[in-house]
């Protein structure tokens, strides 16, 4: 049994800049150039998805070590899931059971910024049928509004990537704030409490959140569009 440790913010309630925050990105275009490494990742992503057999795409961000893609690949085998994070080392991890090292030919886990995958995919011509962002970094600090999500300048590329969104947080902030920002571009989103199944979580971290007794929250909501 894990100890329970809840977030801890100076924030008590949606950050009261995230509006102009989320405004500003929408009118203001992300120009910093893509990393090589992230733009590398991408041609590799093109090139497997092209030869994969599937029409549908699904992305599962910040996924960490995995367990989360493979998962919804079992979970779609008619889709082609793509993995992204950041970390190289949680990425390579071994996980030491059977299951999590099975050989999927819809899943492709990939080393990248997703600040300029978001972009490439976008740019790309790319729409997701499904989109999941399980348990990111909260950067609970008030200070820290610009690394959320919704609050970064991916967050309209997020939403032009259409599809069905997935989002959970064991802070009920980010996900209060995420559908306010949703409500800014005009999509209404559904929160509630999620309480996953004894024995089929979907990452380590609701695993352990769910078990040191912490309350997790989930939103859920179809991107329709490109949103300007």
């Amino acid at each position: 049994m894990y100890q329970s440790r809840t977030v801890e913010s100076n924030q008590n309630g949606v950050h009261e800049n995230l509006k102009a925050q989320v405004e500003k990105h929408l009118t203001k275009p992300f120009k910093k150039p893509v990393a090589e490494h992230t733009q590398q990742a991408f041609s590799l992503f093109e090139k497997t998805y092209s030869s994969c057999g599937r029409d549908h795409l699904i992305l599962d961000a910040c996924c960490g070590v995995g367990d989360s893609s493979r998962k919804i690949a079992r979970m779609f085998p008619d889709h082609f899931v793509v993995g992204v994070d950041r970390s190289e080392s949680r990425l390579s991890r071994q996980r030491g059971d059977e299951s999590s090292m099975e050989a999927l030919d819809n899943l492709l886990l990939l080393r990248a910024d997703l600040m300029d995958f978001y972009r490439l995919l976008l740019d790309g011509g790319y729409r997701l049928d499904r989109h999941y962002l399980l348990y990111p970094n909260p950067y609970p600090k008030a200070a820290q509004i610009g690394k959320r999500w919704h609050g970064s300048p991916a967050f309209p590329s997020i939403v032009a990537l259409g599809g069905k969104l997935d989002v959970r947080s064991n802070w009920s902030i980010y996900i209060e704030e995420f559908a306010e920002a949703l409500s800014i571009v005009g999509l209404s989103a559904q929160n509630s409490e999620y309480v996953p199944n004894e024995g089929d979580y979907w990452t380590m971290f609701e695993k352990k959140y769910h078990q040191s007794g912490q309350q997790l929250w989930q939103l859920t909501c179809d991107l329709v569009g490109e949103r300007t």
